[in-house]
């Protein structure tokens, strides 16, 4: 490859790099209703591994606050793919947080491994936290990507 044909392949990838750096630390994380005061208060997202593989064990983690206890509640989780909607799980709160939740700081944790034919790209997922009387808690929506796993560790 001639010199200037390697510049340019270098420049490109390089380009290329920054712009998903600069994608993965954009605000990923950003709450339903900018304007409206949740009762949780998210302080951190983290999700593990980064970027998620399909087939593979994924750990998503949820610093919040909260200014009121919780005793008990749901956490709904809508997925959506290219603007699609695709998935819809609702899931026991005190299945991911020790209840009751005391007013303060909490974790909230949450596992999953992604089916082996879900498409790599880019996803939204819409995390809604309600309380036992179906009072909306907080609501997040979260972009990630998800790349392609080793197909040997698809089941």
């Amino acid at each position: 490859m001639e010199p200037l044909a390697q510049f340019r392949l270098i420049l490109v990838l390089f380009f290329t790099i920054f712009l998903l750096l600069a994608y993965n630390q954009a605000e990923n994380v950003t709450y339903c209703d900018g304007s409206r005061h949740y009762i949780v208060n998210v302080n951190n997202f983290e999700v593990s591994p980064d970027p998620i593989m399909v087939g593979r064990p994924a750990a998503f983690t949820i610093s919040a606050s909260t200014s009121e206890p919780i005793s008990d509640g749901m956490v709904v989780i809508d997925v959506s793919f290219l603007g699609f909607h695709i998935h819809t799980e609702i899931r026991d709160l005190c299945d991911e947080v020790a209840c009751p939740v005391a007013a303060g700081n909490f974790m909230l944790s949450h596992y999953q491994t992604l089916p082996g034919f879900a498409p790599s790209g880019f996803y939204t997922i819409q995390l809604t936290l309600h309380d036992q009387n179906k009072l909306e808690l907080a609501c997040i929506r979260i972009k990630c990507k998800i790349g392609m796993g080793s197909l040997a560790s698809v089941n």
